[in-house]
C-alpha cells in the first residue's frame, strides 16, 4: 500500500464477514469508464487506469460497470462478460487492479430500460414503463420468465468468471435504476407473477442472484450489493422496501452493502437534491438513512458521495457509522487522492467547478465532463478542470455512436 504519513481512523483494517480483510476504510466506488475494445473486453487503458487507481493507496476498488449481457448496456463502452471469450484481457485487467495488496471488485449489472440506443432499440424490463430521458431510450418489452430465468444465470456466470480473472470479490448493482433496481421498484415492475405486486416478489430476483452466487462463489468470497435508500420518486421504491431488503440481504450473509439512492430520471447520486436539510448539514450524501440501518442491524456498510472533508470522515469511522466510505469525483480532481486528503496536505477536497445553463442536458454534460477526466488518466495525460462542458458532450455522444453503431 502507499505509505501515509500519519494514523488516522480511515487507515484501519476491516475483516469482512467472510473472513477478507480490507487494509483501510477507503474505497474508490464505481465510476462507468467507458474503456473496453469492439469486442467489449477490458482494455489496457482500463488495466493502466486502475493500476494507478490500486497504487493510490486506497483499501477497496469497485469496477465500474461490467454488463451481463452484451445487448443492454448502459454504454456502448461497457466491459461485458458473458463467458470466458475474453478472460486473458480480464485477468489482465484484474490483476493491474490487485497490485498493490488492495482488495479490487467487480461491479456487476444490467442496463435493463437504461440500456441506450447506442445499444439497443429493444431493451427488456420487468415492465414496458419507458425511461423518458432526452430520447435515449427506447421502450422496453416486459421479460418472460424464461428470460429472468437467463438473466439471473448470466448474472452468477459473470460473477464466476470476474473471480477466475483474478478478482476478488464482486458487488451486483441493485441502485440507480439498472434492471435489479427496476424490479425492485413498483414504478417499473408492475407485473402480477412471482417477480411483481409484493416487496417480497419484487426482490427475488435480487436474492435469488445472492443465493445462487454464494454457492457458486464460496463462503470465504466477499459478495456486496449497492442499493438504493429510495428512488426519491412518488409511487417508488421507498424506505420500507429498503429495510425489508436490507433485513434479506443479511440473512444471505452478504459482506458489504453500499448504500446510494435514485435513477437516472432523478440522479440524486450525483447531487444534494430531494435531501433533508439535516443531511445536507451532515455532509455526505444517504448518511440520515445509514443511521437507521446501522441502529436495526449489523451488516457492513458502505455510502458514497458527498464525503470532502477530513475531519468528518475520520469522525464517520472513528464513531463506527460506516464500515467504508466510497469516494469518486475525488479520484478524477486530484490524482494523488487518497493520499493528499490523509496526509493532511488536503483536508477539503474540492469538485471541480460545473455549471451548465441547459438543464435538461446538464447531467448528459457533467457524466461527459467526468468520462473525459477519467480517459485522461488512462492515457497518462493531465486532468482538465477546465474542460468544455459543450466539448465533453459533443465528445460522449461521438464515442457512444461509434462505438455503439460503427
Amino acid at each position: 500500500m502507499t505509505k501515509f504519513n500519519r494514523d488516522s481512523p480511515l487507515l484501519q483494517p476491516f475483516t469482512l464477514p467472510c473472513g477478507v480483510v480490507i487494509p483501510n476504510r477507503i474505497a474508490k466506488a464505481a465510476m462507468t469508464e467507458r474503456l473496453s475494445d469492439k469486442n467489449f473486453y477490458a482494455t489496457d487503458a482500463l488495466s493502466n487506469l486502475y493500476k494507478k487507481w490500486a497504487n493510490s493507496g486506497s483499501g477497496l476498488l469497485i469496477s465500474g460497470n461490467i454488463m451481463v449481457d452484451k445487448r443492454y448496456k448502459e454504454s456502448s463502452g461497457n466491459v461485458v462478460v458473458e463467458d470466458e471469450s475474453g478472460l486473458n484481457q480480464l485477468s489482465k485487467y484484474a490483476k493491474s487492479g490487485t497490485s498493490n495488496g488492495n482488495q479490487f471488485w467487480a461491479q456487476i449489472s444490467h442496463g435493463g430500460r437504461q440500456s441506450t440506443i447506442f445499444s439497443t432499440f429493444n431493451p427488456i424490463a420487468p415492465s414496458a414503463v419507458k425511461l423518458k430521458k432526452l430520447g435515449l431510450f427506447a421502450k422496453p418489452k416486459a421479460m418472460t420468465i424464461e428470460q429472468i430465468e437467463d438473466v439471473i444465470e448470466r448474472y452468477v456466470t459473470t460473477a464466476k468468471v470476474c473471480k477466475k480473472a483474478g478478482f476478488t470479490g464482486v458487488q451486483f448493482h441493485a441502485a440507480h435504476g439498472y434492471l435489479l433496481s427496476q424490479f425492485l421498484s413498483p414504478n417499473t415492475n408492475k407485473r402480477t407473477d412471482e417477480y411483481g405486486g409484493s416487496i417480497e416478489n419484487r426482490s427475488r430476483v435480487l436474492l435469488e442472484i445472492i443465493k445462487k452466487a454464494r454457492i457458486e462463489l464460496g463462503a470465504d468470497f466477499p459478495i456486496a450489493v449497492k442499493l438504493n435508500s429510495a428512488d426519491f420518486q412518488r409511487g417508488g421504491f421507498d424506505e420500507k422496501d429498503a429495510f425489508y431488503v436490507i433485513e434479506r440481504l443479511k440473512e444471505l450473509n452478504i459482506d458489504l452493502l453500499e448504500i446510494s439512492g435514485g435513477t437516472y430520471e432523478n440522479i440524486v447520486f450525483l447531487t444534494k437534491r430531494n435531501e433533508r436539510e439535516s443531511t445536507r448539514k451532515r455532509e455526505a450524501y444517504f448518511m440520515e438513512f445509514a443511521e437507521k440501518v446501522r441502529k436495526e442491524t449489523n451488516i457492513p456498510l458502505m455510502v458514497t458521495g458527498g464525503f470532502r472533508t477530513l475531519e468528518f470522515c475520520e469522525q464517520v469511522i472513528a464513531n463506527n457509522e460506516l464500515e467504508m466510505i466510497g469516494f469518486a469525483r475525488p479520484y478524477l480532481a486530484d490524482e494523488s487522492f487518497p493520499s493528499c486528503f490523509v496526509n493532511k496536505e488536503k483536508t477539503t477536497m474540492q469538485d471541480a467547478s460545473f455549471d451548465f445553463p441547459i438543464k435538461k442536458m446538464s447531467d448528459f454534460a457533467e457524466a461527459g465532463f467526468y468520462d473525459y477526466q477519467i480517459h485522461q488518466i488512462a492515457k497518462n495525460k493531465p486532468l482538465k478542470p477546465n474542460y468544455s462542458p459543450y466539448a465533453a458532450i459533443v465528445r460522449m455522444t461521438k464515442n457512444e455512436l461509434v462505438n455503439g453503431w460503427f
